[in-house]
């Protein structure tokens, strides 16, 4: 994977609220390493090439991807799109993902909490394993689809007790 798609990016509230479908998430995770057309990210992921390329195009406008090569092969323009990051960082305090909030109404809802004491190190650690273990199930999950799937939100808070000054 190339260094610029390692990296994270800050993007406003708007950018984030386009992360907030499982099906635009999957499709970044297919184009971080390799820019993609949409005919590709459809067969890929085993859905219709009309509902990715809608995605992708949302994505686009939102500037989440960029468009990096353009071909004309038997008279059909492919456009190949990339992921400009692998991670996306929010600016602000808002909630972005309104089904994380507190008083969100879930039909099943699992919360784990408790506190630590960790050095930076330890820190930056504990960070890099979280993100490695949500890249894991983003992988795991690209071509799930079916009935029995249900789409839910994972947000993770690793906030400092200590109050700056």
């Amino acid at each position: 994977m190339d260094q610029d798609h390692n990296r994270s990016i800050e993007i406003s509230v708007e950018q984030a609220k386009l992360l907030g479908s499982a099906q635009r998430v999957k499709i970044l995770g297919t184009m971080l390493d390799t820019a993609k057309t949409a005919k590709q990210v459809a067969d890929e992921l085993g859905d219709s090439p009309g509902s990715i390329h809608y995605h992708i195009q949302k994505l686009y406008d939102g500037g989440l991807i960029d468009l990096v090569e353009t071909r004309t092969v038997g008279g059909i323009v492919e456009k190949y799109y990339k992921s400009k990051a692998k991670w996306f960082n929010t600016k602000g305090t808002q909630m972005v993902d309104p089904v994380l909030a507190e008083d969100y109404a879930a039909a099943s809802r699992t919360r784990i909490s408790l506190r630590m004491q960790l050095n930076a190190e330890q820190y930056q650690q504990m960070t890099q394993e979280f993100r490695e273990l949500l890249e894991k199930w983003v992988t795991k999950t690209l071509a799930t689809k079916g009935d029995d799937s249900k789409e839910y939100a994972v947000g993770i808070n690793v906030v400092s007790t200590e109050t700056s000054e």
